[in-house]
């Protein structure tokens, strides 16, 4: 393998502590998203829309709860 190809894992540094440190990341980003979709299902219909959300918009809220505006 030469150094051109080598990339070093996205968050957390370089080897196994960065390949984990981003894993861990991807986990807790998830468990983000899978939590408010969960609690944002409970919400009746006017309660959502009480927050300016329609069912519809559940997951791209969940989904900018985790991962941020993409």
């Amino acid at each position: 393998m030469s150094d051109a190809t080598f990339r070093p894992a996205r968050q957390g540094g370089t080897g196994l502590a960065g390949m984990f440190a981003g894993l861990r990341a991807r986990i807790a980003a998830r468990r983000i998203y899978v939590d408010t979709v969960r609690e944002l299902s409970r919400l009746s219909n006017r309660e959502l829309a009480d927050l300016g959300l329609h069912r519809s918009a559940i997951e791209a809220a969940a989904r900018d709860a985790a991962y941020g505006r993409v």
